[in-house]
């Protein structure tokens, strides 16, 4: 078919199709996720949360509870080969939803909060975002929270702390 032999008519007769279909489809999704039982899916799903959810379903994810410094807590779902890193995007996606649907457009500087605390589990902090979760024991239902971390010489930076005091002896009055 000649696209220039296509009718005004055909298509907005297509359009209006279209939007009755999405129309449909999203009513239907916004039932779905009404559903108490798919309490745990996000109010926008991409098709990796999707994904996820299915397969902590079928056992091939685990769900881990993320203990916040302000005694609060939230669960998060990673594949069982998942590393670190990992982890921490599912914390910093699952975080950044619930501050939009709470507060609207505040912003959390995941640069910081990663400089200044690090996960652990077990009192084993969790530094190598490469390692995998279940080299740290962690499995199905486990518990992570974070712990303050100031860096160490090996990785050739000085603690807050440290660079305070220089500076601070730097304006004394001799």
């Amino acid at each position: 078919m000649d696209p220039s032999s296509v009718t005004t008519e055909e298509a907005t007769a297509y359009n209006s199709e279209t939007v009755k279909k999405k129309a449909k489809l999203y009513s239907t999704l916004s039932a779905l996720l009404d559903d108490p039982i798919l309490s745990d899916v996000s109010k926008k799903p991409t098709l990796s949360d999707v994904d996820t959810l299915i397969n902590l379903e079928l056992g091939s994810a685990m769900r881990i509870s993320v203990l916040k410094k302000d005694s609060t807590s939230f669960d998060v779902a990673v594949n069982n080969s998942a590393n670190v890193k990992d982890l921490k995007l599912a914390i910093k996606k699952k975080v950044n939803e619930r501050e939009q649907s709470n507060m609207g457009h505040r912003q959390i500087s995941w640069k910081h909060v990663w400089k200044n605390f690090c996960l652990s589990c077990q009192n084993v902090k969790m530094l190598d975002d490469s390692s995998s979760l279940q080299d740290h024991g962690l499995r199905n239902n486990a518990q992570v929270h974070f712990i303050p971390y100031v860096a160490s010489k090996e990785f050739q930076r000085h603690s807050k702390r440290r660079k305070h005091r220089f500076f601070h002896g730097l304006n004394r009055k001799t």
